[in-house]
């Protein structure tokens, strides 16, 4: 990832839960909130209920590779949780990419040039 990190403490999370907007489809749902800084922290969410782990890693592999391969039309200064939906299960990887260019298009942090 070029301009983000990931998140990974705990408190990250919950601070993104509590405080950020959500907004959901049908295979993912997505907390946003402004983090200040230069740069956006992708934080991902999968249960044990979508799958097994291997499952779950494929199903984070999609995610960031969605990601980052769409990264410059993402607007800066944002943490941004993803939260896996069990019918997310047996999804392809344009599937993926397509859901997670929808809801962030929901949130408004896409570019405008860019949508």
């Amino acid at each position: 990832m070029k301009f983000s990190e990931s998140l990974k403490k705990n408190k990250d999370f919950s601070n993104v839960y509590k405080n950020g907007k959500s907004c959901a489809n049908r295979h993912l749902v997505m907390y946003v909130i402004d983090n200040g800084k230069n740069e956006n922290r992708l934080g991902i969410s999968i249960s044990k209920k979508v799958g097994n782990s291997v499952v779950r890693h494929h199903l984070t592999r999609l995610i960031k590779e969605s990601y980052r391969l769409n990264e410059e039309k993402f607007l800066c200064g944002k943490d941004i949780v993803v939260v896996v939906r069990v019918n997310a299960k047996d999804i392809s990887f344009h599937d993926m990419q397509s859901s997670f260019l929808h809801i962030s298009g929901i949130h408004k942090i896409l570019k405008k040039d860019m949508i």
